[in-house]
């Protein structure tokens, strides 16, 4: 007996209702990335593992697909695109006009327990902002991941903003040697139970006190109102003081954007990547399917130089499509779509002539711009017509050897099962009448 494979655990297959869904998502994200100037680019698969290693981060370098190919090359599947995009730079664009702005939609991989939202192959949309140091460049992302969503038709989301410097100095104000663990710690709040979280920061080396300002940074969330004088207390430090006015800034230009609404301040924002400089982001969307974070981005202004390129600012993001689309369908927000034909053309007979003329038929239809097929198995007509149904076609056209020699044929609206003769030139026109 053959043995029945398997489809590989983490993956999913995909079927054309779900293609039709990610298409028109991908199609709105796509329009909105364009409309900010940002070019399509896409890198290769697989990247050579040491591109991974260099900036990743431990989580991420731990659960790469990783590999050695026939000529002995140590490689990798890709788990985001930001490396190879930085890669991409250092080869060939380091003396291009800035900023430079590039967008991709592709495939991912990780290899992480699979749960709602998280696969081990995966889709994200993102952005790159190359070679401006300017908070300008924050905001233009920052908005435009707002804009993003809701060209998908979501609306009940944040955008939340964190600061690694802040972070870095909070580190500093506690006396934490590796700032670096304090914020995966910090990253990592969310999933863990409040005993849990105090449990790691004693372990840690955290006291009393030091957990409470811990605490107290954490609840630093809202509007900028809001939180900023209670931030001045918190942060003491110029440093910290200086990243606060940018801050200020960056939500006073999401304010000429006009997508201030959607954007809330978040000190307990860490991001899972060590790469993160500064300005950091995330996107949450309430919903009930234990999906956390939709996306997110932030600052990397030292990625380029860990690649041998010159220092080099950037920002960017991504969007976690395995994520949004379950979302976006759990609310009810995405469209109903048709999957299928929208004409099928049957025939009564089995000489060549007739199936020569279904064909041109079919022909004319398509390059009309109607979906349509025509009866590859050479069923009886009833069981044509049921295929029809099973399509979707609105509309069927039938054509027999006596209609054929008088230049008719039968067409039927599959809906409303009225049916009448019609000559072959007038075919379009009435299929696009039923059609609407």
């Amino acid at each position: 007996m053959v043995e029945r494979i398997q489809r590989v655990k983490g993956t999913r297959d995909l079927l054309p209702e779900d293609m039709v869904k990610r298409r028109y998502v991908f199609e709105r994200i796509r329009e909105v990335f364009e409309a900010y100037g940002f070019k399509e680019i896409l890198t290769p698969t697989f990247e050579y593992t040491k591109l991974f290693e260099l900036r990743s981060g431990e989580e991420v370098v731990e659960q790469l697909y990783a590999f050695e190919d026939k000529g002995g090359r140590n490689l990798s599947l890709r788990p985001d695109l930001t490396s190879s995009v930085a890669r991409l730079f250092v080869n060939s664009f380091q003396t291009a006009p800035k900023p430079i702005k590039w967008y991709y939609i592709g495939n991912m991989f990780r290899y992480e327990e699979p749960q709602s939202g998280r696969l081990r192959e995966f889709w994200q949309a993102g952005v790159e902002l190359i070679g401006s140091p300017n908070i300008e460049a924050d905001a233009e992302v920052i908005a435009l991941l707002i804009e993003s969503y809701l060209s998908t038709g979501l609306k009940e989301f944040t955008v939340n903003i964190g600061d690694r410097i802040l972070l870095d100095e909070f580190a500093k104000m506690l006396g934490v040697k590796d700032d670096i663990g304090l914020m995966r710690l910090i990253d990592k709040k969310d999933k863990m139970e409040k005993e849990e979280f105090i449990k790691a920061l004693q372990d840690f080396g955290l006291n009393e006190d030091d957990i409470k300002k811990v605490f107290d940074l954490i609840e630093l969330k809202g509007k900028p109102d809001e939180v900023l004088p209670k931030a001045y207390e918190l942060f003491t430090s110029e440093i910290a003081k200086e990243e606060l006015k940018k801050i200020e800034e960056l939500f006073e230009l999401l304010k000429a954007y006009g997508v201030e609404n959607y954007a809330l301040i978040d000190f307990g924002i860490a991001r899972g990547f060590d790469y993160y400089t500064s300005i950091v982001f995330e996107a949450i969307a309430p919903n009930e399917l234990g999906i956390g974070s939709i996306g997110g981005g932030g600052r990397y202004d030292n990625l380029i130089e860990v690649f041998g390129g010159k220092p080099t600012p950037a920002t960017g993001f991504a969007i976690g499509i395995e994520r949004l689309i379950p979302i976006l369908e759990n609310k009810g927000i995405l469209p109903k779509f048709k999957v299928g034909s929208d004409a099928f053309v049957a025939y009564v007979g089995k000489d060549v002539e007739i199936k020569k003329k279904a064909i041109e038929i079919t022909q004319m239809l398509r390059r009309e711009g109607i979906k349509a097929e025509y009866d590859l198995q050479g069923r009886k007509l009833r069981k044509s017509l049921d295929y029809a149904n099973s399509i979707g076609a609105k509309v069927a056209i039938i054509l027999g050897k006596r209609d054929l020699a008088e230049g008719k044929v039968t067409i039927r609206n599959m809906e409303s099962g009225e049916q009448k003769q019609v000559i072959i030139e007038r075919i379009v026109e009435e299929a696009k009448e039923i059609l609407g």
